[in-house]
Formats: structure tokens, C-alpha cells, sequence
């Protein structure tokens, strides 16, 4: 919800500044210029230091997508950064994948034949004989 609120915020004060010097004032190249400073600055402070800032803190929105192949296990926070672990059942690696602030300094951190303990993880052992209870076994 506050990233819908920051978008809108940013929107009124571009066509603020638009209606301000372009139409009442009359100077639309100073107007048109302001207008996409402000857009640059605003859409840069999003993505490289708000973005995660507001969905850490205040619910906001974002979406990350998990490469093809691959089984989200689980995510966390570290700071304001986020760590997203994945796993890859064609090189049964664990991958840990760092999202900063405006994606700049990110970490990777691979663990190698991680094999987690998933349904469908395929080097899964399998139970040698059924767990049924025999006829002389006491239950």
C-alpha cells in the first residue's frame, strides 16, 4: 500500500510542477525538464533504496521470480537486505541469493549437494520394505 502511495505522491508532484510553470506560467521546456528530473529521481530512489525499505517495514510491494528449475525453500531478512534460499534439483545445490537495496552489492552463496529433505527431491532414499506391522509383531 505505501509503495501505491509513493507512485501517487511522485505522479501529483510531476503534474504539479507541469500545470505550475508550464501552464500558468508558460514556460513549458523549463516545466517539461523539472518534470523529468523529478521522474529520474523518483523512480531511481524507489529502486535503489525505498523499494525494500517499504515492504520490510510498511508492507509494500514487491516481486521476485524464482529461476526455471528451481524449488523456493524459504526466505529471510538480514538488515534491510533479503535472502532468498532455492534449490536446484539438477545440480542438488542449495542456493542463497542475496537482494540488496537497488540490487548493487548482491551475494550468492551456493552450498554444493545440499539434497534438502523435499517430497520430490529426486536422490531422495527410498524405505527399503513397507512400514506395515507383521503378524508376530507386537503392537
Amino acid at each position: 500500500m505505501i509503495s501505491y502511495l509513493y507512485w501517487f505522491l511522485l505522479a501529483a508532484l510531476v503534474f504539479a510542477v507541469l500545470l505550475g510553470f508550464g501552464a500558468r506560467l508558460g514556460h513549458w521546456k523549463i516545466a517539461g525538464a523539472v518534470a523529468a528530473l523529478l521522474l529520474l529521481i523518483g523512480t531511481s530512489s524507489y529502486y535503489f533504496y525505498f523499494e525494500q525499505l517499504f515492504v520490510k517495514r510498511w508492507g509494500g510491494t514487491m516481486s521476485i521470480t524464482i529461476p526455471d528449475g528451481q524449488m523456493h525453500l524459504g526466505a529471510t531478512w538480514k538488515g534491510d537486505h533479503l535472502w532468498i534460499e532455492n534449490y536446484d534439483p539438477a545440480t542438488n545445490r542449495c542456493i542463497f541469493s542475496e537482494y540488496s537495496r537497488g540490487n548493487l552489492l548482491e551475494g550468492r552463496v551456493v552450498l554444493k549437494d545440499c539434497n534438502p529433505l523435499l517430497p520430490s527431491a529426486p536422490n531422495r532414499p527410498q524405505s527399503p520394505r513397507p512400514l506395515t506391522p507383521d503378524a508376530g509383531d507386537n503392537l
